[in-house]
């Protein structure tokens, strides 16, 4: 009777089912791995899209106050042509009434 047989074969099936269970635990590793980078990319995507909603709006507030400027600028410059004729007219008149007064 070989008492080898029973043993080497239970050897065997150990050796098996431990390389199973190393390749089930490498291919769990990748899948979490490759989870990981995909969830990375997707937090990357994200990240630069928030990034390019904040340029794209700070570029627009930029302009907007820039238009902001232009128009302030432009109705100070009115409204400073508009004082600058309203004292010289009264100044004329107040002129004139004195020195047809006096």
């Amino acid at each position: 009777m070989n008492h080898m047989a029973f043993p080497m074969g239970q050897e065997v099936v150990v050796v098996v089912v431990a390389a199973a269970v190393a390749a089930a635990a490498v291919e769990l590793v990748v899948l979490v791995v490759v989870t990981v980078v995909a969830a990375a990319a997707v937090v990357v995507k994200v990240v630069v899209g928030v990034m390019v909603v904040v340029i794209v709006v700070v570029v627009v507030a930029a302009a907007a106050a820039a238009v902001v400027v232009k128009v302030v600028a432009e109705v100070m410059v009115v409204v400073i042509v508009v004082v600058v004729v309203v004292v010289v007219v009264v100044v004329v008149v107040v002129v004139e009434w004195l020195w047809w007064r006096y």
